[in-house]
């Protein structure tokens, strides 16, 4: 009889626990996110006592997943347009909600070399464009895949802006992700890189790089916007709405992200 019963568990716990898997949502947000959004999740976790599973990477590669019908529950992305995109074609429960707004910043190991001020914050890829030229130091410049992340095409226009974009070809290493190419950017190799804010504000970064922000008027603004994918479910729901209240906007303003009613958004 014990061995029926057993059997019995066995066989229900089998069916429940798809059930159960199917219960944490995915979540696919922006590399620029990584740390900010990591510590909302546990906050969320906490308070709530539902699960999350995040991943990071590019909004352009999750943009295309997520038309292709990859399982996620909740796109946040770096570049709103992705996002109106998505809608557009059905995928997502509506326009979603701009939740931030990005800052791009230039980002070094400390011995690299004098920090760049802030009304040239680019000096550091003209010393690295001289550093070729000379065949010497350590002439690469990082940034994302403007391909397909937006931090990567703010990074071009930043450069463009400043008269670099043609001269640092041979320098440039593209990341897959603005994550990437903030640790090729502390890489020997790498004079530094342009990335996330968000990312150079995080303890594991700020601890061994020092950084200077790059004016906004430089690149296009980083709107940032998420939404629910088409048949999300509650936890996914919840998070959301979350993200949403003062405890989310809190740490989103701690990581250097500037938030929908702090002033007029682009």
């Amino acid at each position: 009889m014990r061995s029926l019963l057993r059997r019995a568990l066995l066989a229900w716990l089998a069916l429940m626990a798809p059930a159960a898997l199917a219960e944490v949502p995915t979540v696919a947000a922006a590399s620029d996110l990584q740390f900010a959004l990591t510590e909302a999740a546990e906050r969320f976790q906490d308070e709530t006592g539902h699960e999350l599973r995040l991943n990071f990477g590019s909004s352009g590669n999750f943009r295309r997943q997520i038309a292709q019908g990859a399982p996620f529950d909740l796109y946040l992305s770096a570049d709103e347009a992705y996002v109106l995109a998505l809608h557009e074609e059905g995928r997502t429960v509506d326009e979603g909600v701009v939740y931030a707004v990005g800052r791009l910043a230039w980002l070094q190991h400390p011995d690299r070399g004098d920090l760049p001020l802030d009304g040239d914050p680019l000096a550091g890829v003209r010393d690295a464009i001289d550093d070729h030229r000379n065949e010497q130091g350590r002439p690469r410049i990082a940034l994302a895949n403007p391909e397909h992340a937006p931090y990567g095409v703010a990074a071009r226009q930043a450069l463009e802006h400043a008269g670099l974009w043609e001269a640092s070809a041979p320098l440039r290493i593209l990341g897959e992700n603005v994550s990437q190419a903030a640790r090729f950017a502390l890489a020997d190799e790498a004079r530094g890189g342009l990335v996330a804010w968000s990312l150079a504000l995080a303890p594991a970064l700020a601890e061994r790089s020092e950084h200077v922000l790059i004016p906004e008027t430089w690149h296009a603004p980083l709107v940032q916007r998420m939404a629910l994918i088409e048949g999300a479910g509650e936890t996914a729901r919840g998070f959301y709405a979350w993200l949403q209240q003062p405890s989310a906007r809190d740490i989103l303003a701690a990581y250097g992200f500037r938030l929908p009613d702090e002033g007029d958004l682009p």
